[in-house]
């Protein structure tokens, strides 16, 4: 038998034939995965690793359940998160976003379909949870031109043949989003088609043991990248000629330096143009003596998103009375909002009992007060008084949910903005705030 190069590659030789992780030790694993940095940092914090085969199989028990409950026949996922969550597998996730050719089918037994780009029906065939690999889920327009209809009703039919062995022939189909072409491809089918978004959102958003092990290691990797990040800042600003690009791209490359996938936006900002808020990073040179805002909605190890913001004074002077007066309330914003959270406590009791912003930073107050967070930014979203809508979010909290608690202060005119944002799990009698990086203690006022 002959034997292979890679047949003996590891990740980390120290390691036996499995990672801490509970996934093959072998550099040349189909999944993306954490690297061997990324396990040295973990194991030097003292951080437990989730087991990856446990995690992926309470996901797909919880997606099960949440489709028997429902009484539906299946569940038709196009979402590339939703598919992650459901087989934890990728395929160009960016590039998926936007052009859908894959789909996952997960019936009421529980029997799993994948449907992936024709060329690699092997990235998923790690996870004995997805017992079929096909293709033809491709209904956009750029693939198919103006045969997207006879795909569709091709692609249809399977699902109603899988249906009809797996799902008892129960027409009530749950689907996220999907193609017009495909979605009347299945209503002719005979399907009644669900609101498939509703489900997913409802099962991302308890966490199972595995994955808070997971999103602590991932938060762990976030807060090195952003650390590293800061350094960079508060070397080489003072110097001249850095811009806001050359800031934001050391996050980038710490991320994937230990496994982690992209960043969602591009919001950090420099100075005045950190107001008004959502202005994306680009070629301004920062300066010495401004405020750098930023909001890392970071996907990272494992696909886990930590999603903090921290605002900093970088400069030889002290910041100015007014920007330690606004960092100040927006740390006040949200440790008070944070006390609130609890199992039990609904939505609408967190919006009606917020901490107030002043007056003077209503006008350009964040977007939410809180939001869920997992693989990216999840249901549910806590509003703010005034933009909350009787009926959409009355829920409970939970214990397994994940928040991100929001602040934005800034006066209309002015030449900085204060944003800061930490990630908080909900435990069994209240939070613990998974968010361990550091505010700017000059803008603190210390």
């Amino acid at each position: 038998m002959n034997q292979h190069y890679r047949d003996g590659r590891k990740i980390d030789p120290t390691q036996g034939s499995k990672l801490s992780d509970g996934t093959p030790n072998d550099g040349d694993r189909i999944e993306i995965g954490p690297t061997a940095l990324a396990f040295r940092e973990w194991e030097e914090a003292g951080l437990q690793m989730p087991n990856l085969e446990r995690m992926r199989r309470f996901r797909w028990e919880r997606l099960t359940q949440h489709i028997v409950d429902r009484d539906w026949g299946g569940l038709l996922m196009f979402d590339p998160l939703n598919i992650r969550y459901a087989t934890d597998s990728t395929n160009m996730q960016l590039w998926n976003t936007h052009n859908p050719f894959r789909a996952v089918l997960v019936c009421a037994d529980g029997y799993m379909v994948i449907w992936d780009y024709k060329n690699s029906p092997f990235l998923s065939k790690f996870n004995p949870l997805v017992r079929e690999q096909r293709s033809g889920a491709d209904l956009f327009y750029f693939d198919r031109g103006d045969k997207v209809d006879i795909a569709a009703d091709a692609f249809s039919n399977e699902v109603r043949v899988l249906i009809e062995a797996h799902g008892g022939g129960n027409k009530r189909l749950g689907v996220d989003k999907i193609m017009l072409h495909g979605l009347r491809a299945l209503e002719a089918q005979g399907f009644e088609i669900m609101e498939g978004e509703e489900c997913t959102e409802k099962s991302r958003a308890v966490k199972g043991p595995d994955e808070i092990l997971a999103m602590r290691a991932s938060c762990h990797a976030c807060e090195v990248a952003v650390a590293e990040m800061e350094d960079f800042a508060r070397t080489h600003v003072p110097e001249g000629n850095v811009t806001e690009d050359d800031i934001w791209a050391v996050l980038h490359a710490e991320n994937i330096k230990r496994g982690g996938e992209w960043i969602e936006t591009r919001l950090l900002a420099s100075g005045p143009r950190s107001n008004p808020w959502f202005q994306e990073c680009g070629p301004r040179v920062t300066r010495n003596n401004e405020i750098i805002s930023f909001d890392t909605d970071l996907v990272g190890a494992y696909g886990i998103c930590c999603d903090i913001s921290r605002s900093w004074w970088i400069g030889d002077q002290s910041p100015r009375p007014d920007m330690i007066d606004a960092m100040q309330h927006a740390h006040e914003h949200i440790m008070t909002n944070m006390e609130m959270l609890k199992p039990g406590v609904t939505i609408p009791e967190l919006s009606r009992n917020t901490h107030v912003l002043r007056d003077e930073f209503q006008a350009q107050k964040y977007g939410c007060l809180m939001h869920g967070v997992g693989l990216c930014d999840e249901w549910p979203l806590v509003a703010y008084p005034g933009k909350h809508v009787d009926g959409a979010f009355e829920y409970a909290l939970e214990p397994g949910m994940t928040l991100c608690v929001e602040a934005l202060v800034g006066t209309v005119g002015g030449d900085f903005s204060i944003k800061l944002e930490d990630q908080v799990l909900i435990t069994e009698d209240g939070y613990e705030n998974l968010t361990k990086y550091p505010f700017d203690p000059q803008l603190m006022g210390l």
